[in-house]
């Protein structure tokens, strides 16, 4: 069976109305009784179309929840991990300031975005495929509470979901021209604690050892260990310590993020960064943390998958182009495991966790169709 971009173009009002609601139920990430409530009503959409759920309570965070169909091919195949996120960096609250509303071709609203368009694609696609009969392989979609906070809780039910899968589909927003995301650095995320020695700044600073001077040094080691042409960066963002200004600082802090495109360069710059030795004598340095997503390096198998991807995006008249990103996402994790993973799936749009976030309406269309075509032949 045929499936067009027309047939969903039809349905653009029910497609907006679930987008309206998926925003209105707002879903900050650490608001676990906000984005439970927003578990709850998908877990109903998911049992009326069909899926089975399985339910991973949590303690801090939203519960995890897999919603599984399986499929109408009689002979058995690896299914389709399909990964959204819902929830948002807005506040509870927001939305009272900041309405979903339409304006022509643009939807607004806290997470529309990122990433509620794709929870809305998701449910349509699924339901295009309940209603005609249309067989495919088994479908599972994660729906994951704690990405916007690292997936703290979440990763090992990803990976062990990944690696399971023939495909992965991440349904996060795609690069610029609506690219689909085969290559995405690696995120560390460090802290650094230095110790020195208080001491009268004016009286008697040589008694002292200062913690903050100390920090100076390791900012300008940590920066050095960049390489653009590697495409590894390392950022020290957030910085404080000391306490007067007439006191020699005998404790000083910071927060350092690092991102990578290979496995190699993570390797290189993590040790590098929690090896860094004091420079100043009496003075001691502490750093703590790792990689919180590996790179998603574009290995043979993502290159099939976008080459499969594109032939039946041009099934739909949909021409798809790839791209690179130093952003990250749970694909990271199932990239690393050596699954087939396309991410960018998501709606075209702007301003992520910006007050301007909006999607475009027919993005939103044509990346359904297209999810829907994913869903039924790969």
């Amino acid at each position: 069976m045929t499936i067009s971009i027309a047939e969903f173009a039809a349905r653009r009002d029910v497609l907006l109305a679930e987008l309206r609601t998926l925003v209105e139920f707002e879903s900050p990430s650490t608001d676990k009784a906000a984005v439970d409530r927003l578990v709850r009503y998908l877990r109903d959409r998911c049992r009326d179309l069909g899926a089975c759920i399985e339910e991973y309570p949590q303690q801090e965070f939203g519960d995890l929840t897999v919603a599984a169909w399986a499929g109408g091919d009689p002979a058995p195949r690896e299914p389709l991990l399909v990964l959204t996120h819902i929830d948002t960096v807005w506040s509870v609250g927001t939305l009272a300031r900041r309405p979903f509303r339409v304006e022509g071709d643009v939807a607004f609203g806290p997470g529309v975005y990122d990433m509620k368009a794709s929870v809305a694609m998701f449910l349509e696609a699924i339901q295009f495929l309940h209603t005609r009969g249309l067989a495919h392989r088994p479908i599972r979609w994660l729906i994951n509470t704690e990405e916007e906070v690292g997936s703290p809780v979440s990763r090992p039910l990803i990976e062990s979901e990944a690696q399971r899968s023939a495909y992965v589909l991440c349904l996060e927003p795609p690069a610029p021209g609506g690219a689909l995301k085969t290559a995405r650095k690696g995120v560390g995320m460090f802290a650094l604690r230095i110790v020195g020695r208080a001491a009268h700044a004016g009286a008697d600073p040589e008694r002292g050892v200062s913690a903050i001077q100390e920090l100076a040094n390791q900012i300008r080691y940590l920066h050095s260990l960049s390489d653009p042409h590697r495409g590894t960066t390392v950022n020290v963002g957030v910085v404080g310590g000391g306490t007067r200004s007439n006191v020699v600082a005998a404790e000083a802090w910071a927060q350092v993020d690092v991102r990578v495109a290979t496995q190699a360069e993570a390797e290189r710059v993590c040790a590098a960064v929690l090896g860094a030795r004091p420079w100043l004598p009496g003075a001691t340095v502490v750093v703590q943390g790792g990689m919180n997503r590996p790179p998603m390096e574009r290995t043979p198998a993502i290159a099939a998958a976008f080459e499969r991807a594109r032939s039946i995006a041009r099934a739909l008249g949909i021409e798809l182009t790839e791209a690179a990103t130093g952003g990250a996402s749970d694909g990271n994790f199932t990239a690393a495991l050596g699954v087939p993973t396309l991410d960018g799936l998501g709606c075209p749009g702007d301003g992520a966790h910006a007050e301007h976030e909006q999607i475009s309406i027919p993005g939103l269309i044509e990346r359904t169709a297209l999810l829907a075509a994913l869903l039924h032949r790969l």
